[in-house]
């Protein structure tokens, strides 16, 4: 897959990276991987009870995200078709060590490094934050169900957890480039201008590796 571009999306929740990478693929005519959150039967328990629910919601997160990126390599990237994500499976780490007590976690980690181990890298990772109030508005306006007793504490820290993680990302991968955005600045949903800041950044970055969009 090296040369095909394998873009994935992140940030904290509600800050719109289903939103971007779809539109990086309608842009770009690339295939758009998404990840299954609604089809989760544990994530509204998750958000009413995080310590009872937090180790089946992520092995079901984790289970189902390995399933999705190999398919995608076999299917689309080992056969030179690029592949925007709306997220990276690193993400399960960021929300499994908030939540797992200590010996769900290292039966977690195990289990992570084991599924992870081939999966496939992105060439570039698009990092999306926002401050508190503008990710509860976000998720107010989306509406989702299951996101409705999310507590503004929990999404606070994850918003932190995040931060610490692509600090540790960069660092652990600095041959990956990781472009930062702001959601408070930019509202790329309804400002074609800032969406195309955005596009035109992703090209620089993608022909800098040679990797052509």
């Amino acid at each position: 897959m090296e040369g095909t571009p394998f873009i994935t999306v992140e940030g904290p929740i509600g800050i719109g990276k289903t939103s971007l990478a779809r539109a990086i693929s309608e842009r770009f005519q690339f295939a758009l991987l998404k990840e299954i959150v609604d089809e989760n039967p544990f994530l509204g328990k998750f958000y009413d009870n995080i310590e009872e629910w937090s180790f089946q919601t992520e092995m079901f997160f984790l289970c189902n995200r390995y399933k999705q990126l190999g398919d995608i390599n076999e299917h689309y990237l080992s056969k030179n078709k690029p592949v925007v994500a709306d997220y990276h499976i690193m993400k399960n780490l960021i929300f499994a060590q908030r939540t797992l007590n200590d010996q769900e976690s290292k039966k977690y980690l195990e289990i992570y490094q084991i599924l992870t181990k081939d999966m496939p890298k992105p060439n570039v990772i698009i990092y999306l934050n926002a401050s508190l109030d503008t990710l509860l508005k976000r998720i107010k306006m989306r509406g989702r169900e299951v996101e409705k007793n999310i507590s503004p504490l929990y999404l606070e820290q994850l918003s932190l957890d995040y931060e610490q993680a692509m600090l540790r990302f960069e660092q652990d991968h600095p041959e990956i480039p990781v472009l930062r955005f702001s959601g408070d600045d930019l509202d790329f949903v309804k400002n074609e201008e800032d969406l195309q800041l955005i596009i035109d950044q992703l090209t620089a970055s993608l022909r800098r590796r040679s990797v052509q969009p």
